[in-house]
């Protein structure tokens, strides 16, 4: 069920993941029929267009989702749920990390 992190281990998630410049990286800890749940880092100015997903929380820097047209800027430790089906988009405001879970 978990892969790509330690077990048994006090970890902190915004360090599972690096920057790297100009790109998006992505980094699955769990993946199957029920849940996923992603790391991501965005170097600034970086974005995924719009598509649909479910929770994201930001542990590093500062994000913006756009979520049916309305704008959220969410900075560490906040947290914003997206209804699903809803269209959103992520872009880098600064350089930032996010954790996104998705339950099916």
């Amino acid at each position: 069920m978990y892969k790509n992190i330690a077990k048994k281990e006090k970890i902190t998630l915004a360090d599972q993941i690096e920057y790297q410049a100009g790109q998006v990286v992505s980094k699955t800890l769990v993946q199957n029929d029920k849940v996923s749940m992603t790391l991501f880092s965005f170097d600034k100015g970086e974005e995924i267009s719009t598509h649909a997903a479910a929770g994201v929380t930001v542990l590093d820097g500062t994000g913006r989702f756009t979520v049916g047209g309305e704008v959220f800027i969410l900075n560490a430790g906040e947290t914003l749920i997206m209804p699903k089906d809803i269209p959103h988009a992520v872009y880098g405001e600064e350089k930032f990390k996010m954790q996104l879970v998705v339950s099916y």
